[in-house]
């Protein structure tokens, strides 16, 4: 009878410690979810310096666009640095395209020293790339450990 009656408090414990523990994981699951962060290794950083436009349409608008459009990274930045912020000022089909890309989720920053070197701040944040100081925050990417390309 004392045998049965431990097994029997065991089984008990058992089965309130697992509840109790489901009900944790429960919430955590949904805290997570709350608070869920997109790890590094699936955040793509793009580098457009080029100013050669075939360059532009043929190789970062499409790959950035596409990488959106269908989940390849979960976080798409587009860094307008260099040269490429000058043809962006004054290229109206690079501006739709610009504008496609943003519209689909892409972060689209332009490196604020080098648009203003160029006189081409003002015009890229109309067409709503944020303008900023871009080194630290490149700095930043490679720490963490983001996927960077260049083009």
């Amino acid at each position: 009878m004392k045998n049965k009656a431990l097994v029997f408090v065991i089984l008990a414990f058992g089965i309130l410690l697992n509840a109790n523990n489901m009900k944790a994981q429960s919430g955590n699951r949904s805290q997570s979810m709350e608070t869920y962060k997109t790890p590094a290794n699936e955040k793509l950083v793009v580098i457009w310096s080029s100013s050669d436009r075939e360059v532009a349409f043929k190789m970062v608008f499409m790959y950035t666009l596409n990488c959106k459009r269908h989940g390849w990274w979960d976080d798409v930045t587009l860094i307008v640095w260099g040269p490429s912020a000058k043809i962006l000022s004054e290229d109206k089909e690079l501006q739709d395209e610009i504008k496609k890309i943003i519209d689909a989720g892409v972060k689209v920053k332009a490196c604020k020293g080098c648009s203003d070197q160029y006189g081409v701040s003002e015009k890229l944040e109309e067409l709503g790339v944020t303008v900023l100081y871009v080194g630290e925050e490149l700095t930043d990417y490679i720490k963490e450990g983001r996927h960077i390309i260049t083009f």
